[in-house]
This record gives structure tokens, sequence and C-alpha cells, in this order.
């Protein structure tokens, strides 16, 4: 067994590098800290790569939060909660989620909720009307959709 020596990255080659993973898609600081902490670079290397990402607009908190609240909204079909839950954990601020938020139409998102929750509804098969309303009430809320809409619709869909 050896030890491999741990290979020294410059600061030019280290910048290029994370401008290449911020144009692939749209980064938060969180990402970028993480893929920073993997390059074992010294905390004033990493400021400074991180102030030329802000000042040549590689790196936008509010760029990427519309595009994370857009994209999962309409490719995963996640509700406004699950969102939020995952903008928080990402170490957005409010500001920015709500300015995400504002991405999603009112229309669209009645819309999608409502396809989303009749095709679920049309692929379970329970015949007790409990198992089914779980079932479906379980899918929508860890999707993140409020629970007012789910109740509403599952009793649309499954009246007691």
């Amino acid at each position: 067994m050896y030890n491999r020596m741990q290979q020294s990255i410059t600061v030019k080659e280290a910048t290029s590098k994370m401008e290449r993973y911020c144009a692939y898609q749209e980064r938060c600081h969180k990402d970028i800290m993480n893929k920073l902490a993997t390059m074992h670079l010294i905390p004033e290397a990493k400021e400074k790569i991180i102030l030329h990402l802000l000042e040549h607009n590689f790196l936008n908190e509010e760029r990427f939060a519309q595009s994370f609240a857009r994209g999962k909204f309409r490719i995963k079909k996640w509700g406004k909660q699950r969102i939020i839950k995952e903008l928080k954990f990402r170490e957005i601020s409010e500001y920015n989620i709500k300015t995400a938020l504002k991405e999603i139409s009112d229309k669209d998102y009645l819309t999608t909720f409502h396809e989303l929750a009749e095709k679920k509804f049309d692929k379970i098969r329970e015949s007790e009307k409990n198992k089914q309303r779980k079932k479906l009430v379980d899918y929508l809320l860890y999707r993140g959709w409020e629970t007012h809409l789910v109740f509403e619709k599952v009793n649309e869909l499954i009246p007691f």
C-alpha cells in the first residue's frame, strides 16, 4: 500500500474549474463551498474564487433559486412546500425563496396539482377507501403540496 500525495491545484486552475462547474448549471453558494472543499485550498483562495464567481456573474443565488423552483415544479411536479424546504436546506435567503416562488403562476400551480392528483388516484390499486385516501394523501404531501389543497382534492376524489 502506498500513500498518494495530495495533488495541488493553483488558484487559477481552481477558478477555471469552478467557472465551468457554474456554467454547466446554476449553483448555490453551498454547492460551491462543497466543491471547493474537495480541492483542499486555503481559505483565502476559496474566498478569492467565490468573489471572482460573484463578480463575473457565474454565481447568483437569486437566479439559482428561480431556476431551481421552475425546474422542480415543471419537471418533478413538486409543490411549494417541498421547494421551500429544499431551498432552505441549500441556505437560500427568505427574500430569494419568495422571488423564486413568483416564477410559478397560480394557474399553472393548481392545474399541475389537479392533474398530478388525478393521475396518481387512477394508479392506486386499493379497494378500501381509507387505504386509497392514505396513499393519495401521503403521495401529495411528500411532494410538497399544501395540506388544504391535498385534503380538498382527496375528499373530492374519494368521498367518505
